[in-house]
């Protein structure tokens, strides 16, 4: 495979310029220092509602739901490498990364 990879780098935080989003920039630098393609996105700044387990996307592998976890979806499915990174609270990543997993269930 030739040509530059596609890296999506996801900060979970909700907390700007907290230490999430600084690991995310140092690893986006060194994937571009690399000759990757980055994109870096802070899931606070999109509209992203929880799933409502309704299962319509099983058969359409589309959301039901509207909001801006539609694109994320597909900026996600686009890239060759995902970087996701998260506060630990309570021994688990925060909230925010939790909603966005549930709904990568159309994936």
């Amino acid at each position: 495979m030739s040509g530059k990879r596609n890296v999506l780098v996801i900060s979970s935080s909700p907390r700007k310029d907290g230490n999430s989003d600084l690991l995310c920039h140092e690893f986006a630098a060194a994937a571009r220092k690399a000759g990757a393609q980055v994109e870096e996105v802070a899931l606070r700044d999109l509209d992203v509602a929880p799933c409502r387990a309704c299962y319509g996307c099983w058969n359409t592998q589309q959301c039901v739901l509207r909001d801006d976890m539609g694109a994320l979806l597909e900026r996600i499915a686009a890239a060759d490498a995902l970087c996701v990174a998260s506060p630990v609270y309570f021994g688990l990543p925060c909230g925010q990364v939790k909603v966005m997993i549930d709904r990568l269930l159309p994936c």
